[in-house]
């Protein structure tokens, strides 16, 4: 095969990848092709936990796989879980090539697929589009790699910067078309976080709306498979019991230790800093052991700036309304700094046009190296 056509074939599995995001977690959202003579013969991507991987969706839909390239996004299992290892799969089926874009870095994995597939004559080529498939799958691999997933920080705000009036009046901000957006960005997440802020001034939901999102049909009804779990950062315990962000899908809320909530509420206490606010770094290894992929953040400006500010923020996901709320409103991240060199910096990844707002897509850049003493 050439490779234009690895690439094109590689897109492929990577466009159907998408498909897994809405129900995947805690695995990867993979996506599987098998293609023969250059003819597509078989596609797949992960089902939800404790259902069939992406190769085995691919194998299944093939009928027969003999003498086919495999093209995955993500290195094949090798290891015995809820399913069957896929590398073992893909050498039962015949296969004769697996075109890899990822090394898996779950030590569960880890080059050992790669290894069982050339350990059986199957030549192996990894790369291809790499850095299109790490960012589909950044959640997953940052979890595997440094212990928790990616965290996304979503802000509505104005021209001028502001995410709410004085009075903390702020529905609506943007248009109905970012509206929609953000419900999309929400079902592509594992777990949604606000702060006790938001939950006392706006009785927030963070639900999932299909009939108010951009979602199709099929992708609402995976999305509902498996809806985002919610998270409340409240060291003192002053959720209402009857709090909406209560309801529905699954909650945890967040409280210093020693704050005992009503029994129908899930608690779990965390050490909280001479503020007495909850500790960060405390808070995001928690979310490893819960193995969330992707991690939406919703909060106010107290939130929202601490998470900046620490550094804990992977994506920073601004829409941006063409008007103004004047220096009394709200700002979108709550600290000081000084200096122009103590400002956080962002790199532009993508702007995008919603309705009449702007979608801004930015992550954090790295800090320049310091000269060796």
């Amino acid at each position: 095969m050439s490779e234009a056509a690895d690439r094109a074939l590689m897109q492929r599995a990577i466009d159907l990848g998408r498909q897994a995001r809405f129900w995947a977690a805690p695995n990867p959202a993979v996506g599987c092709v098998l293609a023969r003579d250059g003819e597509v013969i078989g596609s797949g991507y992960t089902q939800p936990v404790g259902q069939a991987h992406a190769e085995v969706m691919a194998l299944q839909s093939a009928v027969n796989a003999q003498q086919s390239t495999a093209y995955v996004t993500l290195e094949p299992c090798s290891h015995q879980g809820h399913t069957g290892p896929c590398a073992q799969a893909l050498i039962e089926a015949g296969v004769t090539r697996v075109v890899v874009a990822i090394e898996d870095p779950n030590p569960s994995v880890s080059g050992q697929g790669i290894a069982l597939l050339r350990a059986a004559g199957i030549a192996v080529e990894v790369g291809v589009l790499a850095d299109q498939a790490e960012q589909h799958l950044a959640g997953f691999l940052h979890r595997m790699r440094r212990g928790w997933g990616q965290i996304t920080l979503k802000v509505a705000a104005s021209l001028d910067g502001r995410v709410a009036m004085a009075t903390g009046e702020s529905q609506w901000i943007t248009c109905e078309a970012s509206r929609q957006d953000v419900q999309r960005l929400r079902a592509e997440s594992d777990l949604i976080v606000t702060g006790i802020g938001t939950v006392l001034a706006d009785d927030c939901q963070l639900t999932l709306r299909p009939d108010q999102s951009s979602l199709s049909s099929e992708e609402s009804e995976r999305a509902l498979r498996s809806p985002p779990h919610r998270m409340v950062l409240d060291s003192q315990g002053r959720t209402p019991v009857d709090a909406r962000v209560l309801k529905g899908a699954p909650t945890t809320v967040i409280t210093a230790p020693g704050i005992e909530m009503a029994v129908s509420i899930t608690q779990h206490q965390l050490p909280v800093d001479q503020g007495g606010r909850i500790v960060l770094d405390e808070w995001v290894h928690y979310l490893g052991t819960r193995s969330f992929n992707s991690i939406l953040i919703e909060a106010g400006p107290q939130l929202s700036g601490a998470l900046i500010e620490g550094g804990w923020v992977d994506r920073l996901v601004v829409y941006q309304a063409p008007c103004l709320l004047g220096d009394t409103g709200r700002p979108m991240a709550g600290f000081a700094i000084d200096t122009l060199a103590e400002s956080p910096k962002f790199q532009l990844e993508e702007v995008t046009r919603f309705g009449t707002d702007l979608r801004i897509m930015a992550t954090p850049m790295a800090a320049p190296e310091l000269p060796s003493a």
